[in-house]
């Protein structure tokens, strides 16, 4: 039985996989960011945090770092689903594999999202800018 939140699953087909965190706002995206945060704190910085230094950097408040929300919600989603039972014996071998090594490299990366960053210390990052596409605009060929 569904409730009126609930999408109406089709017998046989799995369910709908949840929405990425970019696409949600205001009590979702709040409720999301609450459950990614304990996540991070609780599993992922016990059990895969390394030393911070200028070469592997950390954020403390990586939550202010919209890149490393978007890498660390599709790493936190990718865990849900390989650590279930249903993933097989060998999907927490997948995860790390396929996901935590690669995330983890790309956000600790002296050029990634916390680059600047130092144990303790957060520094906001400027993104870059672009003005507006004009579709009135002639293309110089």
């Amino acid at each position: 039985m569904t409730t009126a939140t609930e999408p109406e699953q089709v017998q046989g087909e799995a369910p709908a996989a949840p929405p990425f965190i970019l696409y949600l706002d205001g009590q979702e995206y709040a409720e999301e960011m609450s459950g990614l945060a304990v996540w991070v704190s609780d599993l992922l910085l016990p059990v895969y945090g390394r030393e911070v230094t200028s070469q592997q950097p950390w954020c403390p408040r990586w939550w202010e770092h919209l890149e490393a929300v978007a890498r660390l919600h599709g790493l936190w989603l990718a865990w849900q689903e390989l650590t279930d039972p249903a993933a097989g014996a060998s999907g927490p071998a997948v995860w790390h594999r396929d996901h935590v090594g690669p995330v983890l490299a790309e956000l600790r990366s002296p050029s990634g999202p916390f680059a600047g960053c130092k144990a303790g210390s957060h520094r906001a990052k400027a993104a870059p800018t672009a003005e507006p596409y004009d579709t009135g605009r002639a293309v110089a060929v």
